[in-house]
Parts: structure tokens; C-alpha cells; sequence
């Protein structure tokens, strides 16, 4: 019997808890309907939950994008420099909108580094990033209510 019959199975990375879930949506939902009353309601709660809302928005882009691929939409990197600036303009106190567009604009160009020196390690910044570009990404193949629908059920949430 080789060592390989009693390894360990790989083991999935858990669900994340329905909040998380709930409050990723929000702000996507938040930044699609330009709310910025609402955004600040889920701020708090994004912001208790940053790693996971953060990985939570990342599943909810890689979707969207996917989407955007299948549908045939035209959307390149300066697409997302723009819509984003455009999604989280006045909705964000001028400094933090500062640092999410500026790091968007070197994340969608592949500029890690610089992305990270803008967003001064808070993970906020990244969080906003993500749910604006889900946000434009997003209305870029759904309809608003459309778009809140599909999410809560690719995360597996009830309507």
C-alpha cells in the first residue's frame, strides 16, 4: 500500500455564513442604485466582515465577468477604470474614492504593487473596489433588480 491511498482528501473551503453573503450584495446593490444612504447602513457591517465580504465580492466578479464573456459584451480594462471612477463617484468621501478608483485603475492594468501602496493596507479599499466594479460589470448584462435576483441565487441565498 503506497502513502498515497491514506492522504488526506482536499478539503473545501467552507460556505461563507448567508450575512457575508447578504452584505455583499447590499453593497453591490448600494453602489448599482447609487445609494449612498444605503451604503452607508452596510458599511459597518462589510467592514466587521472584510476578509470574507472581500473574497465573497471576488466569487461575485469572477461570475459576472464569465457572464460578460458568454454574453459577447464588449468590456475592456478602460471600461472598468471608468466605470468604476463613474460608480463610486460622490458616493465615497473624497479622499476614499481617491484611493479606490486610483487602485482600480492599476489593478485592472495588472499593477499590483502600485494598487496596494493606494489602498495603505485597508481592506475597505478593496472591498469598495470590487463592489463598484461588480456594480458596472454587472449592469453591463442585467437589469438592476435583474442583477440583485441572479446574485442572491449564484450565492445560493433565497429570494
Amino acid at each position: 500500500m503506497s502513502s498515497d491511498d491514506h492522504a488526506p482528501e482536499p478539503v473545501p473551503a467552507p460556505e461563507p455564513p448567508e450575512h457575508v453573503k447578504e452584505t455583499a450584495i447590499a453593497l453591490v446593490g448600494a453602489y448599482v442604485d447609487h445609494n449612498r444612504d444605503e451604503l452607508d447602513r452596510v458599511i459597518p457591517r462589510a467592514t466587521d466582515d472584510s476578509d470574507e465580504v472581500l473574497s465573497e465580492l471576488k466569487v461575485i466578479a469572477a461570475f459576472l465577468s464569465r457572464r460578460v464573456q458568454a454574453t459577447g459584451v464588449a468590456w475592456k480594462p478602460a471600461d472598468s477604470r471608468e466605470a468604476v471612477a463613474r460608480t463610486v463617484a460622490e458616493m465615497l468621501p473624497p479622499e476614499l474614492e481617491f484611493a479606490v478608483s486610483t487602485a482600480w485603475e492599476a489593478h485592472s492594468v495588472g499593477e499590483e504593487e502600485t494598487a496596494e501602496r493606494f489602498t495603505r493596507g485597508d481592506p475597505m479599499v478593496y472591498v469598495h473596489m470590487l463592489a463598484a466594479f461588480c456594480a458596472a460589470i454587472g449592469l453591463a448584462v442585467y437589469k438592476r433588480a435583474e442583477l440583485v435576483a441572479t446574485l442572491r441565487q449564484v450565492t445560493g441565498l433565497s429570494d
